[in-house]
């Protein structure tokens, strides 16, 4: 494993905040609007700790009206793996009718 990328994913996950995130994630794709929500901090906070999960490869996003839809990477490292399996999975609410949530 390249050193730079174990060491840009530990930095993303040493962080109480971030590590709350991915236990919101373990559950599925979830809006930005809800992890606003679960950290209780502003949305372009939260928007600054996606992006350090997104950036160390853990998580994706697509973006649905002005919202992002954040989700956890499909194939984790083996690291990302053990850590995700000591998080427990945290249910966050549904979108509302304000974030324009299409099927």
């Amino acid at each position: 494993m390249d050193i730079q990328y174990l060491e840009k994913q530990l930095k993303a996950v040493a962080d109480a905040n971030r590590l709350k995130l991915l236990s919101c994630l373990k559950s599925g794709e979830v809006c930005v609007c809800d992890l606003v929500d679960v950290l209780g901090l502003s949305q372009p906070a939260v928007s600054q700790q996606l992006k350090k999960l997104e950036e160390a490869g853990i998580i994706t996003a697509r973006k649905v009206g002005t919202w992002r839809h954040y989700r956890l990477v499909e194939e984790q490292t083996p690291l990302m793996q053990s850590i995700l399996a000591q998080l427990e999975g945290k249910e966050t609410c549904q979108c509302d009718t304000n974030c324009e949530v299409t099927s």
